[in-house]
């Protein structure tokens, strides 16, 4: 009868190279290179950013709860991320298909879709929560 391979267990703790952890944070580097391209060269991103500092000042302004101030960060970075993929969806777009192409249109104007749906989304959350706040503001002071 044969015994049964053994199989080879794995260290305990696994020995992470300098060069590993230089590339984790380069990634890091990365990452805010795209936030900033982003954000020098998308119009709508600098909208974005725009509405950001409004809601923040409007929510600070209406002394929002801690939930309502997650939901409203939740809401801004959903509407960043997706600028931010369309941006990215747009430039492969531009990459691979140079020239006018009806699918390459497709694509740009299904991420642009994209966006809108988000930001239509955000703008109901935003109503939900400052909608309230200012009734009750617009109320008292009648």
């Amino acid at each position: 009868m044969k015994e049964p391979a053994k199989i080879p267990r794995p260290p305990l703790h696994k020995q992470t190279s300098r060069n590993e952890f230089a590339k984790f944070l380069a990634g890091f580097g990365f990452a805010f290179q795209g936030l900033w391209y982003a954000i020098r060269t998308q119009r709508n991103v600098r909208v974005h950013l725009t509405m950001t500092l409004l809601a923040i000042l409007l929510g600070i302004a209406l002394h929002i709860s801690a939930v309502e101030f997650a939901l409203v960060f939740i809401a801004i970075s959903g509407v960043f991320i997706a600028e931010m993929i369309n941006t990215a969806i747009e430039l492969c777009v531009d990459l691979a298909s140079p020239a006018y192409h009806p699918l390459a249109k497709i694509a740009k104007d299904v991420a642009a879709g994209a966006v809108l749906v988000n930001a239509i989304l955000s703008i109901i959350i935003g109503l939900f929560i400052f909608g309230p706040h200012l009734w009750a503001l617009l109320i008292h002071n009648r």
